[in-house]
């Protein structure tokens, strides 16, 4: 496995709504946990509510309680000290690891392949264990949380293989909002890349990120998935990094997107403050005519009725297709 790295410190970055440093006034005790990069603000719950945190000595039995920088805090019997500056990775997750601190059925987890000095590290989402690509991953709870709300809306970009000739009205579902065994979920941007024999390849968007959703939503409309690789968290993306491989991200990325007015890939700015996502694409018309699916160059492949067409990638026009309809035929033996 290769570990690319660069643990360089940075100045904290600062978020959509500026939440600055703790001041004299303090913070909830969970938030001061999760920006010192201890636990989620969740799990911080938790851990209080296990007795594991002192606070001046004192063990805590509630998460409501406020603290400052000059309060000693203490996580079972670990001093917890100052919160770090918020740093963000990119990492480049293996199939058949379980992103997870540890599991119980014995399996590798991404902790078994991140560096030692990296295994403090929160992930942002999930990937299933047969899932790969973009886990972004923080030694900053406050970010975590910021990145996986609801709220922020970050678009999830996968690029999915799955058994099948899916048509126009197959997929449509999937771009209007689908509800599977009493899930809703929201709509997808789905797009076809290509057809190569009995699988076809979809670069799909999702900002909700439930569990399984992609395999569950496609599995609704006859389509079996096989890979599936995150290739994009928001502005964020995985490009090529190797798998495995752990690559910091720039504290100018990091304030170039969560600065004050910044607003991430897949955000719009709406009234107060607010961010919403952009409206998604709208539906193809219907009654176009379809084609099938196939690769660029090669012979098409017998696909039924409506099946969806691959987006054409800078093809050449040649003399079958005719001239350009701005210009007039040209006459034979003319000049090219």
């Amino acid at each position: 496995m290769v570990a690319r790295m660069n643990t360089t410190p940075d100045s904290r970055p600062p978020s959509p709504d500026s939440e600055a440093a703790p001041s004299t006034e303090g913070e909830r005790i969970a938030k001061r946990l999760a920006r010192a990069g201890i636990a989620s603000r969740r799990e911080a719950e938790r851990l209080i509510m296990e007795g594991r945190v002192t606070v001046n000595g004192e063990r805590l039995a509630s998460p409501a309680c406020v603290v400052t920088l000059k309060d000693l805090v203490t996580v079972d019997g670990v001093a917890v000290g100052a919160p770090e500056p918020a740093q963000l990775w990119r990492f480049h997750k293996p199939r058949g690891v379980v992103t997870s601190t540890k599991d119980e059925a014995g399996r590798p987890t991404i902790y078994d392949v991140l560096p030692p000095n990296l295994r403090r590290l929160m992930p942002v989402g999930r990937l299933d264990l047969s899932s790969e690509g973009l886990l972004l991953l923080t030694n900053d709870g406050e970010l975590k949380r910021r990145l996986e709300l609801p709220a922020t809306a970050s678009l999830r970009r996968y690029r999915v293989r799955a058994h099948g000739v899916p048509t126009e009205r197959q997929l449509r579902p999937l771009m209007q909002g689908i509800e599977v065994e009493g899930v809703r979920y929201q709509p997808m941007i789905v797009e076809a890349e290509r057809q190569t024999g009995a699988n076809v390849w979809l670069n799909i968007g999702i900002r909700e990120g439930k569990n399984r959703e992609i395999r569950r939503a496609l599995e609704a409309v006859g389509l079996m998935v096989n890979r599936l690789i995150r290739i994009g968290y928001g502005p964020f993306t995985l490009d090529d990094l190797p798998e495995g491989a752990v690559e910091r991200i720039s504290s100018g990325l990091l304030k170039k997107h969560f600065s004050i007015g910044g607003v991430p890939e897949g955000w719009a700015r709406a009234g107060g403050g607010v961010l919403k996502p952009r409206p998604l694409p709208a539906l193809p018309k219907p009654g176009a005519a379809p084609s099938p699916i196939h690769s660029p160059g090669a012979p098409a492949r017998s696909a039924p009725a409506g099946a969806l067409k691959s987006k054409p990638k800078g093809r050449t026009p040649t003399r079958r297709d005719g001239p350009p309809q701005s210009q007039p035929p040209r006459r034979p033996g003319g000049r090219a």
